[in-house]
């Protein structure tokens, strides 16, 4: 049973989200504040954060940059009730997995919930496989992506994202492509969202960066062929 730690100052927007994921078959745990959750996730056995934006003491946004600081990459949904682009970004920039804007249906958040855990909780069935392309190594199993021989710290979606390209490497694949098999939803309009962790993944991928190529009028592909 996969535990979720619900993060938000206002108890009946906690009770609400807590009787539904307790429906659905989840357990949970409950924080006020970034400051508290940041104590929670300290305990372990945390599988996901819905993570409140506006909090007072530790707002959300500075609570998820603490937590990927930390080097804790548990699977983060932000909950914030401003629908602008700049934020929905901010979210992602700093790591975030997901976001629901309030006010939003719990039918919704506790889908959205079960989609993010089926990407990033292990599956004890599966293998795993190995990927290694010049300094690139790749770990399914474990989940571990090394540069160099150095480990690379990715989010979960960051780390779906490279399975996702190394896996149809050398096909152009559009936006859309990624969107619906990577986040699982049509984020219609979202076409932000994949450039932005795009951007961040080369990033972290430093030398091996060249491997992601933009396929201008398309979107990307993996190419080994520059490793």
């Amino acid at each position: 049973m996969a535990k979720i730690l619900i993060v938000d100052d206002e108890p009946r927007i906690r009770d609400l989200i807590r009787e539904h994921l307790q429906f659905a078959g989840f357990s949970c745990a409950e924080a006020g504040d970034g400051t508290a959750a940041l104590a929670a996730l300290a305990q372990g056995g945390i599988d996901l954060v819905i993570l409140d934006i506006m909090m007072p003491f530790m707002d959300g946004m500075t609570c998820l940059r603490e937590m990927r600081t930390r080097k804790i990459q548990t699977p983060v949904i932000m909950l914030t009730a401003r629908s602008e682009e700049y934020d929905k970004l901010a979210g992602l920039e700093s790591g975030a997995d997901d976001y629901v804007v309030k006010p939003f249906s719990p039918r919704e958040l506790v889908a959205r919930v079960r989609a993010v855990l089926g990407r990033t909780m292990p599956r004890s069935e599966e293998a795993g496989s190995v990927y290694q392309y010049g300094d690139l190594r790749i770990d399914t199993a474990s989940h571990s992506v090394k540069v160099a021989g150095q480990e690379v710290p990715l989010t979960p979606k960051e780390f779906d994202l490279l399975v996702f390209l190394v896996n149809n490497r050398g096909i152009a694949l559009s936006r859309e492509r990624i969107l619906q098999k990577v986040w699982n939803y049509d984020y219609i309009g979202e076409d932000r969202t994949v450039d932005t962790h795009i951007k961040m993944l080369r990033s972290h991928l430093g030398p091996c960066r060249g491997c992601i190529a933009t396929v201008w009028g398309i979107g990307y592909k993996f190419d080994p062929d520059t490793l």
